[in-house]
């Protein structure tokens, strides 16, 4: 069955146009997954610079003449089979740098009116602005920045049914109180039932007030979301419309992540055929400067250096790994003072640790098509990408036991190791001596390779593209549009 109403997306990134982090892969090929069933989908995004200029077939199809502080107009176009409608609005999206923080690395001082804008174009087009005549039945909400469109909607008796997707609930776009007016938003909407959080506007509340339906990127994290420990002062929101929220697992692009046509690596390999991963890894420890073994074990991380990701545990947890044969290779970056470490340990242990600084997409391939495991410790994740990659290469996650990752990998324990579906490493709690315990379990599989190979191909079966994630997405539209 076909979908018989249009869907806007509206979200702050978009793989490919552009992206921070997670929220744009999902806001990339979920639409995709869709529309391979039949719905029609539009995503509307800032037009941040440059991105105009990337859409095929850019037409103006909307004016704003007073747009929070100027004009914008709805321009749209299609890249990677994606329909597009970008807010042009310079004087909130044309700058240099990040899309949300300045040159000192802080929030830009106007993002509460730039996402706002953006939400307030999303209603504006829900109500039929554009000249082309698409008018969406229902709008998907991402995160706090498009969270203020169900504020706008909420009174309004023609409004679409609104769904938001929760992909980290630790940011809220917070604002002042007194900005109330200067972001169009009634006086009324201020209490605590409505978008008033610690005193303070939250657009992100906002959403999980005026929604029909609430969803999140994984079982587990809705679970937790309920919970004081993560559902950072809404959990009592949460819990209130808990019969309104699902956890759907984040799928990931199979053709873009697939070791079988990876360009990225020195030779493809699948599930059935793994002899190619020996070369991946052996070019990767090149590529390192490590000293080649193909009998030890190679840890792979590809990650933001922070506390949050658990990283920090990782210089200390390491110590007895080295000295059982375990080595290290680390992509990423983030807090100076765990950089700093991680190179620290690198350059104590040269043949065993090698660490670079940065980011680079054609080497986090490599990394999941040559590491034997891939490094997950987050204290909390909502869903996690990182380990649906090492499971499609087949580099064993090893993952705390939280959110997206306890509901994407199955611990290696006897039971499971029995049964035949292990496919990598869950521990618990998040601390050093958990993150030990687990590197050292994986050590001590890793010399059975009989065993290891089985959890592999368990690893690279395992489910992760997007379509189980669309049909349950599909189910809910349909359900809130009834």
């Amino acid at each position: 069955m076909k979908g018989d109403k249009p869907v806007l997306f509206v979200a702050s990134e978009c793989a490919p146009l552009v992206k921070t982090g997670g929220l744009a892969d999902v806001v990339g090929a979920l639409p995709l997954a869709l529309a391979a069933q039949g719905w029609d989908v539009r995503v509307l995004l800032p037009a941040y610079p440059g991105l105009v200029g990337k859409l095929s077939g850019a037409t103006k199809i909307a004016d704003f003449e007073a747009l929070f502080g100027g004009s914008a107009t709805v321009v749209s176009g299609t890249i990677a089979g994606l329909n597009m409608l970008l807010l042009d609005a310079p004087h909130l999206f044309e700058r240099p740098g990040s899309i949300y923080l300045g040159k000192d690395g802080k929030d830009w001082p106007d993002n509460p009116q730039r996402f706002a804008a953006l939400s307030f174009a999303a209603a504006e087009i829900a109500r039929g602005e554009l000249t082309d005549g698409w008018r969406p039945g229902l709008l998907h909400l991402h995160d706090w920045q498009a969270g203020l469109a169900a504020a706008y909607l909420a009174d309004d008796p023609q409004r679409p049914a609104i769904i938001t997707t929760i992909h980290n609930i630790a940011f809220q776009g917070l604002a002042p109180a007194f900005m109330l007016g200067e972001l169009n938003l009634p006086g009324a909407m201020y209490s605590a039932g409505g978008l008033e959080y610690y005193g303070q506007i939250s657009a992100l509340k906002a959403a999980l007030v005026y929604s029909n339906l609430i969803t999140t990127v994984s079982p587990t994290y809705a679970q937790e979301l309920m919970t004081p420990e993560f559902g950072m002062g809404l959990q009592g929101v949460i819990s209130d419309r808990k019969e309104l929220l699902h956890g759907i697992l984040n799928g990931i692009d199979i053709e873009q992540w697939n070791p079988e046509t990876d360009p990225a690596l020195p030779m493809n390999y699948s599930a059935k055929d793994t002899k190619g991963k020996a070369t991946c890894k052996a070019a990767l420890e090149v590529e390192f400067g490590l000293k080649p073994s193909q009998n030890d074990i190679l840890f792979g991380v590809v990650s933001r250096l922070t506390e949050q990701k658990g990283l920090d545990l990782l210089p200390l947890a390491m110590v007895e790994v080295l000295k059982n044969g375990g080595r290290l290779v680390v992509l990423g970056s983030g807090d100076v003072v765990l950089e700093k470490a991680l190179k620290q340990l690198a350059i104590d242990n040269p043949d065993q640790v090698a660490v670079k600084i940065g980011y680079d997409e054609n080497l986090s391939h490599r990394i999941n098509g040559g590491c034997d495991a891939v490094l997950v410790p987050s204290r909390f994740e909502p869903c996690g990408l990182t380990q649906l990659y090492g499971l499609r290469y087949g580099a064993l996650p090893i993952v705390s036991r939280t959110g997206g990752l306890a509901d994407s990998v199955i611990d290696a324990n006897p039971a499971a190791l029995t049964k035949g579906v292990a496919n990598g490493f869950q521990f618990q709690p998040t601390s050093v001596s958990g993150l030990e315990s687990a590197l050292l379990r994986a050590i001590g599989l890793f010399s059975d390779q009989f065993t290891w190979r089985k959890l592999m191909k368990n690893a690279m079966t395992h489910p992760v593209d997007w379509k189980p994630s669309a049909d349950r997405y599909i189910s809910l539209y349909r359900q809130v549009l009834a």
